[in-house]
């Protein structure tokens, strides 16, 4: 029995990383083609809920693939998610119109949120606590590569292809993803009664997509004071208290209140959180940064962000292999989120003067602390809990990354858009016009000094962004101080005592 283990997890190990490459793949492509969707489709006011809606699914679904995953299997869930995100991804790449491109996104979103829950909660039943750091080490490693690979692929297809190359390019991989799966993967199948908690699925979604309208439409369109926004802020109260009652009754609820009584669960959640709102909700706009202010070509905007991913790959696999070694974890995020601030801090104060050098020196140290911080949260949540509800308390940590990152790229979306208006009026007083700063090729093409007043504009609105970013990586800092850690067992029999 002892021999034939590492074997299997080996083979398992080699399909899992083929799936994350597909998942992470397509959040990092995305990013380095936002402009130029946005110049083919229009609609720069709804940029952040193209990343918003795919967070946002698969925030949403995430506890019921890990519900799923734990009652029936993890390889037929698997296999599921990738079936709905290869859908997802077509008819992306099909979309005429903003509004079928985010719709699309969010039905891939619901296929993606499966893949790295039920990837993550496969390590967690395959490999003792003490060892899982090597393990997620390497996964840091394949979110940095893919991280790399994203923005350059994203540029290469927008520049001698079309931006519609970057959701196609998951079919050709999606498929020999399912095919080493079949293959490769063994899990035993479960026949286990099941009560999906659809109800409180649609009550979270409706929630959060109302929390969304608050942070987005709600900033940019209505005043803070009328009547649609105090009928929206009471709405999304009533749908809370709705969604809280249901979760205390539901027989497999899709967020398990009394997981929260555990405080390591309940400090993860929190870090997860403010993580998610620091990475998704700056670093989607730093390619609109580089693009528009530093006059980039899609390709080269994906190329200064390889220092950020480099800076994760090394420090998940140095923080992998010392805590599978040391069995320690706490000082990770800690030293991480410290790192976090303190690029964000360096962005926002010298964001319209930063050669490349510079930029390569905070990306590289955003990424490092990113690498430190991110693989941790999931490793101490599954340390806390008992084995049954492993795949519930990672889909959990999931959730609420994806929470942070939904709710940071919408309400930054919002606090660029405001700013971008505001900073027009002040710095272009004369015949400012905001369709010219919306549409970035007409911009590039403007005459100084004009040209030189737009991208001021764009400099201080994206500023505030920073800012912000690294005030929740601060909190997050503090979370991680607080933060108890727990014996790291060495075999997975130990989790016995749990």
């Amino acid at each position: 029995m002892n021999n034939e283990r590492p074997q299997n997890t080996v083979i398992v190990f080699a399909a899992l990383t083929l799936v994350l490459l597909l998942a992470t793949l397509d959040q990092t492509i995305v990013a380095t083609a936002l402009p130029t969707i946005v110049d083919n489709l229009g609609g720069l006011d709804h940029l952040s809920w193209v990343a918003a809606a795919y967070l946002l699914a698969t925030m949403v679904v995430g506890p019921i693939y890990g519900k799923l995953g734990d009652l029936y299997g993890r390889k037929v869930t698997l296999q599921a998610a990738i079936c709905v995100f290869l859908i997802g991804s077509a008819l992306c790449g099909v979309s005429q119109s903003m509004l079928e491109l985010v719709l699309f996104r969010a039905l891939q979103g619901v296929g993606g949120g499966g893949l790295v829950v039920t990837i993550m909660a496969v390590i967690g039943d395959l490999v003792p606590p003490r060892d899982r750091g090597k393990y997620q080490g390497f996964f840091g490693v394949v979110i940095g590569v893919s991280t790399i690979a994203g923005p350059l692929l994203g540029g290469y297809f927008v520049e001698h292809l079309t931006w519609r190359w970057i959701f196609y390019i998951n079919i050709p991989v999606g498929l020999v993803a399912l095919s080493v799966i079949a293959v490769a993967f063994k899990t035993p199948v479960k026949r286990s009664a099941m009560s999906i908690d659809y109800l409180g699925a649609v009550l979270l979604t409706a929630t959060l997509t109302c929390v969304m309208m608050l942070t987005d439409p709600g900033g940019t369109q209505l005043a803070t004071t009328s009547t649609q926004i105090f009928a929206l802020i009471a709405l999304t109260l009533v749908l809370l208290v709705a969604f809280l009652v249901v979760e205390t009754r539901a027989r497999e609820p899709i967020v398990p209140l009394q997981l929260f009584r555990n405080p390591v669960f309940t400090v993860c959640c929190a870090m997860s959180l403010v993580v998610g709102v620091a990475m998704f909700g700056a670093v989607t706009f730093l390619p609109l940064y580089m693009q528009v202010v530093k006059g980039m070509s899609p390709s080269l905007s994906g190329l200064q962000l390889v220092p950020m991913t480099a800076g994760m790959i090394v420090a998940s696999a140095v923080s992998g292999v010392m805590i599978s070694r040391f069995g320690v974890y706490k000082i990770f995020p800690i030293v991480g989120l410290l790192l976090v601030s303190g690029a964000y801090w360096m962005l926002y104060t010298n964001l319209a003067d930063a050669d490349n050098m510079a930029m390569t020196l905070y990306l590289l140290t955003l990424g490092f602390g990113l690498g430190l911080t991110m693989q941790v949260l999931v490793l101490a949540a599954q340390n806390a809990v008992p084995q049954e509800e492993l795949g519930v308390a990672t889909s959990g940590i999931v959730l609420f990354r994806s929470l942070g990152g939904s709710l940071g790229v919408s309400a930054f979306g919002t606090i660029f858009t405001n700013g971008l208006q505001s900073a027009l009026t002040q710095l272009v007083p004369h015949g400012a016009s905001y369709a010219v700063a919306t549409n970035i090729g007409q911009l590039a093409s403007l005459p100084e000094p004009e040209h030189g007043l737009y991208i001021a504009a764009y400099v201080s609105a994206l500023k505030p962004l920073f800012l912000v970013a690294g005030i929740f990586a601060a909190v997050g800092f503090i979370l991680a101080l607080i933060l108890r850690e727990k014996p790291l067992p060495k075999t997975l029999a130990a989790r016995a005592d749990i």
